[in-house]
């Protein structure tokens, strides 16, 4: 992972974690780094391996919940040649990659309890083993993890292992959601709304007016930082007047008057007891029972293509039928496609 760092803000909440990160980087101890999406989990890891004394060795990056449960622990420890079905050739893991430096482990609440064992073992004895070898080799990394699930709760439910957390909780690092950090919207704002004018060729940056400032501050950032940036920069690309300040902003991309409408599935309703059903709907009185099917039949086809506008894939869907069946259908009850 290699970048340019830039922590951006100036309240107090924010400024505390990542002094606190400073402050633990030059230890070498597990942190455990916990904050909803788009807070800055991945700078704060950057920071811890940069200011720690680790800082010109490797600093590895793992998603977690990026690959299937079966991929994981040949990506966190390695593969000898024909492991496993797929295994051509013999792979380092991310633990020998991370050899000497740092090793950031994102999204970690999605490990496998098998996963979460094997690298209990590697932070108590500090060795790997391959998948399919027979000796495991000792490596020297520090382990950044990161998550935003509330891991102790998941140790009380049996989802996560109470003595991994132990060891991974050394230094744990909450970073405050957006809507915590006072003054850092604003700021923030400019911060973005500046870069993305200079992308695009203005020759200064206006500002925000202040309607558009005021419907910033007051909104939930239910994505933090990752959300504002988007929403920023997609302000100031789509305003047609540099000179002056940026006074329209859209909060969801997605809003349209021509958004399509939810498919609804037709609900399967439980059938009544035979009695029941000539209760409640005079069916005593049928006398050609294949007439009667067939119109109730005919009756519920016609609904449902009403329902879906007459879009027959839909009804199909919507009636638990294929294509096919449902144009049978259609043709034997004489019913129209609309």
């Amino acid at each position: 992972m290699e970048k340019n760092t830039q922590f951006v803000g100036q309240s107090l909440a924010f400024l505390d974690a990542v002094e606190q990160a400073g402050r633990a980087a030059e230890l070498n101890r597990p942190v455990l780094v916990i904050g909803e999406r788009g807070t800055g989990k991945e700078l704060i890891a950057e920071r811890l391996h940069r200011l720690s004394p680790r800082w010109g060795e490797p600093l590895i990056v793992m998603n977690c919940a990026a690959l299937p449960e079966t991929l994981i622990e040949a990506e966190l420890f390695g593969h000898e040649q024909g492991a496993f079905t797929g295994a051509a050739r013999a792979r380092a893991g991310r633990f020998e990659e991370a050899d000497g430096g740092t090793l950031f482990l994102d999204e970690l609440g999605t490990l496998s309890m098998a996963a979460q064992e094997r690298l209990l073992r590697v932070i108590e004895y500090g060795e790997v083993t391959r998948i399919g070898a027979s000796k495991p080799m000792t490596v020297d990394v520090r382990i950044v993890a990161a998550t935003n699930e509330d891991l102790p709760a998941a140790a009380d439910a049996g989802r996560f292992r109470p003595d991994l957390l132990d060891r991974l909780s050394f230094e744990v690092i909450t970073l405050p959601p957006l809507r915590a950090r006072e003054g850092d919207v604003a700021v923030l704002a400019d911060h973005f709304g500046r870069r993305m004018a200079a992308e695009i060729g203005w020759p200064q940056w206006p500002g925000f007016s202040a309607a558009c400032m005021a419907e910033l501050e007051a909104h939930e950032w239910p994505g933090n930082v990752r959300e504002l940036r988007n929403v920023v920069e997609r302000a100031v690309y789509r305003w047609n007047e540099p000179g002056r300040p940026v006074a329209a902003i859209m909060f969801d991309p997605f809003a349209s008057p021509w958004k399509p409408r939810p498919m609804t599935v037709a609900k399967v309703e439980a059938v009544p007891a035979p009695s029941s059903v000539a209760a409640a709907n005079g069916h005593e009185a049928v006398t050609d029972l294949k007439s009667a099917v067939d119109a109730h039949e005919a009756a519920i086809v016609r609904a449902a293509l009403e329902r879906f506008r007459y879009n027959q894939r839909a009804t199909a869907k919507g009636l638990g039928l294929s294509y096919d069946q449902l144009r049978h259908c259609m043709k034997k009850h004489g019913l129209s496609a609309g």
